[in-house]
């Protein structure tokens, strides 16, 4: 029998109200008071294959629970680091207001949605959804520009339309690299047949972007590959589930061979959080209909955690350089 004293609320994966990363709810953002604002954007009518992805946001808020436990920090045994600590002020915010049948009411409406975050002073971590939303994200962190825009995909995204449809799934990164306040773009994890147009490609490649396939990106160490990023800038990190290998993410509506494993994605989201400012991140495409096992929203959850817990990391270690040298002047 355990004393009374003794007993500990435990708060596992499978009790609660399944939030993500099982942080607390802050569904009214003009009452939004927090360092880290995590939102949902439930859509899938900018897909061009498998829709699915409406049920992303709920698939790695189920996935997070696994690695919610006390809410007292992540130990990584790994670095020998706790990220997460119980300083950091993360929310869950719900997710925006989808109106079916209107892709771009429902743009319009995440773009309000990242506005209002961005004018709080809270970090947006956007949990998709199909790609399209990044244009609409993109769109409400003017406040926050110049930044550079890094991408981690299976397809490059740079269609310019389709039929008229601008505001698509492959169409993303091209109208973020429209806006006045992105600077470069970097494609990462770019690869397959079908991925893009001839015609989409050059364009990209005129444009400036830099666009590496998982080979390409093997040839050379990580230090090379970081050293392409602009140093000391701002970033917006968007993530596509299927830039990940099918093998341990298939639940997405646009599968393709031969993608990055977790560890090379790990790595190189830890680079980047240590080379300059991440500003906001989203994860799009996870389509847990196609991935009964859940491991998909758990791979997508792992990855956002990962990023936002380097991301602190980096803000705390710069808080207490900037103390170290105020205390010396």
């Amino acid at each position: 029998m355990v004393k009374p004293e003794e007993k500990q609320v435990l708060n596992l994966p499978f009790t609660g109200i399944s939030t993500f990363g099982k942080y607390p709810v802050c569904p009214n953002l003009e009452e939004l008071d927090a360092d880290v604002a995590v939102i949902g954007v439930p859509i899938d009518m900018g897909t061009q294959w498998k829709s699915g992805a409406r049920m992303g946001p709920r698939g790695i808020r189920e996935g997070s629970t696994l690695y919610s436990f006390g809410l007292d920090g992540a130990y990584d045994i790994e670095n020998d680091i706790t990220y997460l600590g119980p300083d950091w002020k993360v929310v869950d915010c719900g997710d925006v207001d989808i109106v079916h049948g209107d892709l771009m009411q429902s743009h319009e409406n995440t773009e309000l949605a990242i506005r209002k975050i961005v004018s709080k002073g809270a970090m947006p971590v956007v949990l998709g959804g199909d790609h399209s939303i990044t244009a609409a994200v993109g769109n409400g962190l003017e406040e926050l520009g110049p930044f550079h825009v890094i991408q981690i995909d299976a397809h490059l995204d740079w269609a310019d339309h389709r039929s008229g449809q601008r505001y698509g799934h492959g169409s993303c990164i091209r109208r973020l690299s429209e806006m006045d306040h992105v600077k470069k773009t970097f494609q990462f994890g770019i690869r397959g047949i079908s991925s893009s147009l001839k015609e989409d490609v050059d364009a990209a490649r005129e444009y400036g972007s830099t666009i590496l396939s998982p080979r390409q990106m093997r040839k050379i160490s990580l230090e090379q590959l970081l050293e392409q990023i602009p140093a000391g800038e701002k970033y917006y990190v968007t993530i596509d589930i299927d830039g990940i290998d099918p093998s341990i993410a298939p639940g997405t509506g646009t599968p393709s061979p031969g993608g990055l494993l977790y560890d090379e994605v790990n790595e190189l989201l830890k680079g980047i959080a240590n080379r300059g400012e991440v500003v906001a991140f989203d994860l799009v495409e996870v389509a847990p209909p196609y991935d009964p096992t859940g491991m998909t929203g758990q791979v997508a959850a792992r990855i956002s955690l990962d990023l936002l817990s380097y991301v602190l990391k980096e803000k705390e270690l710069k808080e207490i350089e900037d103390k170290r040298i105020s205390s010396h002047v």
